[in-house]
C-alpha cells in the first residue's frame, strides 16, 4: 500500500474507532440529569447558568491548553503546531461570550466571575494539561474530537431547546448558537490534522484512549453541576 492510501486508512480507521466513543459519549450526556431536565422540558433559568458557569471553566482553559500543546510539538510537525495555535488565538476569548450570555439573561457578573471548578472541571483540567505538557502530544487529537463534536453536533440544538423553554433572546444564547454554526468547520480540519500525524499505530491508539478519558471527564462535569 501506498504511503498516501496508508495515510488515508489509517485516518479512515481512527475516525471509525471516535465516531464509536462519541456515540457512547452521546447517550452518557443524555443521560446526565441536567441535559435530562434539558430534553424533557423541566429545565429552568437557574439550570442554565448553573450550566453557563461550569462551562465557563472548561472554555477558558481550552485556549490555555492547546496553547501548550503546540509549545511541545517538535519540528517534524511544525504544520500541526501552527494549526493548534491557530484554534487557540480563534478560540481564546470564547469564555466571554458565556459571562455575556449569563449577564443577558438576568445574571450577574459577579456570580460567573468568581465561581469554582466543580469536581469534574477540575479533573477534565488537569488532565488536559498534563497531557498537553508531554512531548508531541498528538492523543489531545481525540480530546479536541469530543469537544469539536459536541460543539459542532449537539450546542446549537442545545441552544434552541435552551431558547424554547426559557423563552430567551439570542443575544442570551449566543455561545451555543455560535458554536452549532462554527465548529463544523473545525470538524473538518481535523481530518487534516489526523493526516498530519498518522498512519502510525501507537499515535492512533493514543488519540482513541484520550477521546475516552476525555468524554468520561466531560460526563462528570455535566454531572456535577446538578449534584
Amino acid at each position: 500500500m501506498a504511503d498516501g492510501a496508508m495515510a488515508d486508512h489509517a485516518v479512515a480507521e481512527t475516525l471509525r474507532k471516535l465516531a464509536v466513543v462519541f456515540t457512547d459519549f452521546e447517550q452518557r450526556l443524555e443521560a446526565t440529569p441536567l441535559i435530562r431536565k434539558l430534553t424533557r422540558g423541566r429545565f429552568e433559568l437557574a439550570d442554565y447558568h448553573a450550566f453557563l458557569i461550569n462551562l465557563r471553566q472548561q472554555v477558558k482553559d481550552g485556549a490555555l491548553w492547546m496553547s501548550r500543546a503546540a509549545s511541545n510539538i517538535g519540528e517534524d510537525h511544525l504544520e500541526l503546531r501552527s494549526t493548534l495555535m491557530r484554534h487557540a488565538v480563534t478560540e481564546h476569548r470564547d469564555f466571554r461570550l458565556l459571562e455575556q450570555d449569563f449577564v443577558a439573561s438576568g445574571g450577574d457578573i459577579a456570580d460567573i466571575l468568581s465561581a469554582k471548578k466543580n469536581v469534574g472541571s477540575e479533573a477534565l483540567s488537569a488532565w488536559m494539561f498534563h497531557e498537553a505538557s508531554k512531548p508531541d502530544p498528538f492523543g489531545l487529537l481525540g480530546a479536541m474530537w469530543i469537544i469539536e463534536g459536541l460543539g459542532s453536533i449537539k450546542a446549537r440544538p442545545w441552544g434552541l431547546k435552551v431558547r424554547e423553554r426559557l423563552n430567551l433572546p439570542d443575544d442570551a444564547l449566543r455561545f451555543l448558537l455560535y458554536h452549532g454554526d462554527n465548529d463544523v468547520e473545525h470538524m473538518e480540519e481535523f481530518r487534516e490534522m489526523l493526516a498530519m500525524v498518522l498512519p502510525d499505530e501507537a499515535v492512533a491508539e493514543r488519540i482513541v484512549t484520550t477521546a475516552k478519558v476525555t468524554a468520561r471527564l466531560y460526563v462528570l462535569q455535566i454531572e456535577e453541576i446538578a449534584a
